[in-house]
């Protein structure tokens, strides 16, 4: 958008707006606005202790720190969002209570803050937040306090009102929204508020989730982040008496469908596109709230996502193209990658991720080789960017067939084919009793590069090497013996990391290393022993 167009678009905006500058500050909010999810009380305590961290970032928090621009984008914008007051009510203590009434007006006499806190998903978060906490931080605070706070609370929902509809085309702009219904529902003599949120709420949902029911962003985190927001923002109306658009109630049934697809055995969510570990509670909570209960389904056609389950074993490919510019701040390198999961244990991963992190680590993760799939002339199948991607995968194809309680999945993908000038093609079959996962992996292309195709391992996996060389033996922690063996490479046993969990962990990867001499391709398989 052009600085004339966005000129024209505020002045217009300001003018509907003007007329709520007269009205009064209300002394607390009309309606109870409450946070459905669950805080962490180990978050909580770090924050007592004067520490910030937000998805593999962290940062000091201190008085007056407000203007410091300290850490990445996504860590930042959760800080000033104050999501995190969630996590110092899970703690439940007067000193939790204190320690967030501080803050907050910390924040609200800090003169400059650092300028994300004006970016309009940020201010959405951050109305959310302190309206559906008031009651935790707020309602028993002096007058003053409560004063500043409304009075804030109000600048902020006029100024979000003028920024809507937002300039992002990703998940930020559904944060946004949520906050100006939160605002609007707990200040319902400024309706204009409500009015203007619903004048663009279906034209987003309809833009950000497919008719999958997947998210636009192809992240599982992004995903169930989105779903949380549009099940408050249901919530919201129903507190306010306002019917839902139906486009809403439409979006959520898709949405928890597509996420059951998801998650492991584990009830966790599988590590694509920046998505870390999540608590099963947490998702499970998210489903009960969403409602309906709904089928798992197999394929997520336009979210480009496959699960193929048998007896206890869980396959989830990533198995479509990568999301395109503006919806791809999460978006790693991993196309055709996959993850298997053996009842509640995790075997086969890929290496997590570090969203709120700015360290060297934080790329790393999102290369090819982080992911189990294979990786050709140590290149990432798509170009790695800060924020986002640059030549990226632009054909994927697939196909599943199912036959007697097995499953088979053909998928190509050509992220290849401009520097290398080759195609991709990944087989895979899972036997009716989920004992035996079969995959090929073949390069075809003028000229032969050879390649690495890596199975990274869960750091509760020991994997050693078989005394002929072409297996390794891979023992999960319940006891269980899976045996990994190939045909047209050579195998080993090299380190590798885990960053899907809170702190990063020792693990080790299976690799079958191509020569670039012989037949491009691969066969392996992973089968249980006993």
């Amino acid at each position: 958008m052009t600085g004339a167009s966005w000129f024209v678009r505020t002045r217009l905006a300001l003018s509907e707006f003007s007329r709520l500058g007269g009205r009064h500050i209300p002394d607390a909010p009309a309606l109870p606005v409450r946070d459905p999810w669950p805080g962490d009380p180990a978050r909580a305590a770090r924050i007592m202790r004067g520490e910030f961290d937000h998805q593999g970032g962290a940062r000091p928090l201190k008085a007056d720190g407000w203007s410091d621009e300290i850490g990445s984008d996504l860590l930042r914008s959760a800080l000033h969002g104050f999501v995190w007051l969630r996590d110092l009510r899970a703690l439940g203590s007067d000193g939790a209570r204190s320690r967030a009434r501080a803050l907050v007006l910390d924040w609200i006499n800090s003169p400059q803050p650092d300028p994300i806190a004006g970016r309009p998903d940020v201010m959405g978060s951050r109305i959310s937040s302190w309206l559906s906490h008031y009651d935790f931080f707020a309602a028993s605070a002096d007058d003053q306090f409560r004063q500043r706070l409304m009075a804030r609370l109000l600048v902020d929902a006029r100024a979000l009102a003028v920024a809507i509809p937002v300039e992002y085309n990703d998940g930020r702009a559904l944060a946004a929204l949520k906050g100006l219904i939160a605002a609007a529902t707990a200040i319902p003599e400024h309706d204009a508020l409500l009015t203007r949120a619903l004048k663009f709420l279906p034209a987003e949902i309809a833009r950000q989730v497919l008719p999958d029911g997947m998210h636009c962003e192809r992240s599982p985190a992004a995903h169930l982040a989105a779903l949380q927001n549009l099940i408050e923002i249901r919530t919201l109306l129903q507190a306010a008496q306002v019917p839902a658009v139906p486009q809403l109630t439409s979006a959520i049934d898709r949405m928890s469908a597509a996420l059951r697809l998801l998650r492991h055995g584990d009830g966790s969510l599988a590590l694509f596109n920046g998505t870390m570990e999540i608590a099963p509670n947490l998702i499970e909570l998210v489903l009960t709230q969403a409602g309906r209960a709904s089928r798992v389904p197999s394929l997520l056609e336009q979210g480009g996502f496959t699960r193929l389950q048998t007896g206890r074993s869980v396959v989830i490919t990533d198995s479509g193209a990568p999301p395109a510019s503006g919806l791809d701040r999460f978006a790693h390198a991993g196309t055709l990658g996959f993850e298997m999961s053996v009842g509640r244990e995790r075997l086969i991963v890929n290496c997590g991720a570090l969203p709120g992190a700015s360290s060297e680590w934080h790329d790393a993760l999102r290369a090819t080789a982080a992911h189990s799939t294979l990786v050709v002339a140590d290149t990432n199948s798509s170009e790695i960017n800060p924020s986002g991607l640059g030549k990226r995968a632009g054909r994927v194809e697939i196909a599943r067939q199912e036959a007697n309680g097995a499953l088979w999945l053909d998928m190509t993908q050509d992220g290849w084919s401009r520097n290398l000038g080759l195609l991709h093609h990944r087989r895979l079959y899972l036997s009716a009793s989920g004992d035996d996962l079969r995959g090929e992996d073949l390069m075809e292309g003028a000229a032969p590069y050879g390649g690495v195709v890596r199975f990274h391992l869960h750091p509760n996996v020991q994997a050693s090497l078989q005394q002929d060389g072409e297996a390794a033996l891979l023992r999960l922690p319940l006891g269980g013996f899976w045996r990994l063996r190939a045909d047209g490479g050579s195998v080993g046993i090299e380190e590798s990391i885990y960053f899907g969990g809170s702190e990063p962990r020792r693990s080790e990867q299976i690799t079958i290393t191509i020569p670039s001499d012989g037949p491009q391709q691969a066969k392996w398989a992973i089968s249980r022993m006993g």
